[in-house]
């Protein structure tokens, strides 16, 4: 494998939208959310174990998650659990893991990924990746734009121009708009045009065009991991990171780079993906019944309902009668059931629950 190639796992998210599964203390990214044996973390470790060598891969978590990590990944070295104190969305994140592996390897080219997607056609993702990685170069910003199958409203768009073709590969477009989230009208629009992609979060660049592009528009972030450059890989790193980390705004890379980039690139993609965001999400993916009901629990029993997803512990009878399209599912000291049509209120839920319940339900 080549030496230079690393990848970067994000894996700080708490998942509120999928409570009372996920929870503050282990959230989904380290639940086996699919009924496999293996938690999504640890499919998208050794997803990305085939890319790049072990001692490459490197995972930004929240300090409380580093022994999940360490649980759930045997052999992975601790040096490679990257730390932050708070939660500062996307581009700090990368920030920091970008000048920390560019401080070791000037040449380093990086795949930045969530560690909580799923990637059904694992062999055509490898291929992609590796592809991407040799199209990149170092003079490019590149996402992986993923072909729409569907006039979804939970996505961001990637608009790419059509006429502009990559001698590198003819799959690398370049970016000309992005769109957060649209309504149905104006994503069905998109998908008529025929020149929208699906954001996937998923980047590809060299550690050299990502540090250039957060000093030219990030620069107040850019200081505070450039500050560092003489801790990284010393015990001085998280001690200074625990103080200069408060000091970074919380923004997306979407917003703080990729919007504001001229060099950006999208890498036409389709390899079974879905983001999970949303219990709609895994309800698409998991296997389902004959009443189209997908169900993880083996002691339950359903009558007379229709397209439901329940997720209950396998050592609770639980019956259900007569629900449509609803979501039911119990962890710990909590039971939702709501339907799957109104899941979006799940976050106001969660911060009601924490106002009147107390955190210890979160």
């Amino acid at each position: 494998m080549n030496e230079n190639n690393y990848v970067v796992i994000m894996a700080g998210g708490v998942g509120e939208r999928f409570w009372p599964m996920s929870r503050v203390s282990r959230p989904k990214q380290f639940i086996d959310i699919l009924g496999t044996g293996k938690t999504l973390i640890r499919q998208t470790y050794e997803r990305f174990a085939k890319v790049c060598a072990p001692q490459n891969i490197y995972i930004v978590t929240n300090k409380k998650y580093k022994d999940l990590v360490l649980d759930q990944i045997p052999g992975i070295n601790p040096e490679q659990v990257i730390l932050e104190p708070t939660r500062k969305n996307t581009a700090p994140c990368i920030a920091y893991a970008s000048y920390k592996i560019h401080k070791m390897n000037p040449d380093a080219r990086i795949v930045v990924a969530p560690s909580d997607h799923i990637i059904l056609k694992e062999e055509v993702f490898t291929e992609i990746i590796k592809s991407a990685l040799q199209a990149a170069g170092d003079d490019c910003l590149l996402t992986l734009g993923i072909t729409p199958s569907r006039p979804d409203t939970g996505y961001g768009y990637i608009q790419y121009m059509e006429d502009d073709i990559s001698p590198h590969d003819h799959r690398m477009k370049k970016v000309k708009t992005f769109t957060e989230k649209p309504n149905l009208e104006l994503a069905e629009s998109f998908l008529k045009s025929g020149d929208f992609l699906w954001n996937s979060g998923i980047f590809i660049w060299s550690g050299k065009t990502i540090i250039e592009a957060f000093e030219k528009y990030q620069p107040e972030i850019s200081y505070i991991f450039r500050e560092a450059i003489d801790k990284y890989n010393t015990p001085e790193e998280q001690e200074y990171m625990d103080v200069a980390y408060a000091a970074c705004k919380s923004i997306s890379i979407d917003y703080a780079i990729m919007e504001k980039a001229d060099n950006v690139y999208v890498f036409i993609s389709d390899f079974g993906w879905s983001d999970l965001g949303t219990w709609g999400s895994l309800f698409d993916v998991r296997p389902k019944d004959e009443n189209q009901n997908a169900v993880i629990g083996k002691r339950t029993m359903i009558y007379d309902s229709n397209h439901c997803i329940i997720n209950v512990p396998d050592d609770k009878l639980v019956v259900i009668q007569g629900l449509d399209d609803y979501i039911v599912s119990e962890s710990d000291n909590a039971l939702l059931i709501c339907k799957k049509s109104q899941e979006q209120q799940i976050r106001k839920f969660v911060n009601d629950i924490k106002l009147n319940k107390g955190e210890e339900f979160i």
